[in-house]
């Protein structure tokens, strides 16, 4: 019988001087992993981003006495997966894995215009020189003679995402396809991305899954399956919010005033700079 649980990487500094109204500092959201695991064998899903993450995540998995067999990466953003350098040097017998279109987001994330422009600057000195990149997943996933199927999402937060999905336990891991509590990254969507990750959402519904790890998450997350249908009414209130108002700061704190108690309003202003001028 295979069983889960997760880790969840809090809330860091982000070196960055574009402040939301109001705010004295800029956070990164809380992240999440999730391991998958059997009687003898684990499977690691998303690897956070630091390379203290990535080694305080392998002390975890180690504790649980599981052998470390695969690392799958749900969707490209370096939040999930630069930490898996450290997490294989721990378990050096582990492959990194994750579908062919993530792959190629992956890979972008190296690249100067991301890793040197926009990664590196933000968490100096926290990250590893050389990320590891998945190979592309050829074959069905699977742990201890069940298959882990993989579920194409299309775009949600960025492009090519993907979640896997555990039928034995009604498990969902989205990644960053929902969001709990959390104000989402929509910064790579737009009005069209909205409609393609409102069709996302509806395909981890039809799975009818018991419990959903969202990829960014509180401590205290309950992985309850309401947070579907809470990212689906955010994306639609934020939709409605961006048609009604023409400034950067009239959408923020429009939508600030919708969800006054989501975490980590510094993402919401990064969305909402992408879709109206300042101020």
């Amino acid at each position: 019988m295979l069983t889960y649980t997760t880790y969840v990487a809090p809330s860091k500094p982000v070196v960055s001087a574009d402040l939301p109204p109001g705010e004295t500092r800029r956070m990164w959201s809380p992240t999440s992993a999730t391991l998958i695991s059997g009687e003898h064998e684990a499977v690691l899903v998303d690897a956070l981003m630091t390379r203290a993450e990535g080694h305080d995540l392998a002390e975890w998995i180690a504790a649980k006495g599981k052998q470390l067999t695969t690392i799958f990466i749900t969707h490209g953003h370096g939040d999930h997966f630069f930490g898996a350098t450290e997490v294989l040097a721990r378990f050096p017998d582990a492959r990194l894995v994750a579908s062919p279109a993530v792959v190629d987001v992956m890979q972008q994330q190296l690249e100067p215009r991301w890793y040197d422009d926009f990664w590196q600057p933000r968490f100096p000195g926290q990250l590893t020189e050389k990320p590891v990149i998945a190979v592309p997943l050829d074959a069905p996933l699977t742990l201890e003679g069940e298959e882990l199927a993989v579920v194409d999402l299309g775009h949600t937060d960025t492009d090519s995402t993907t979640a896997l999905y555990v039928e034995s336990l009604g498990l969902a891991v989205a990644g960053d396809a929902v969001y709990d509590n959390i104000h989402p990254y929509l910064a790579e969507s737009g009005t069209e991305g909205i409609d393609h990750w409102l069709a996302a959402l509806d395909t981890i519904s039809a799975l009818n899954p018991k419990a959903v790890v969202a990829g960014h998450k509180p401590s205290d997350g309950n992985d309850s399956p309401q947070w579907i249908d809470e990212t689906r009414s955010y994306l639609q209130t934020f939709a409605a919010i961006a048609a009604a108002t023409h400034t950067t700061t009239d959408l923020y704190n429009a939508v600030v005033d919708a969800y006054p108690d989501r975490l980590n309003r510094g993402v919401l202003w990064n969305s909402a700079r992408t879709l109206k001028p300042l101020p």
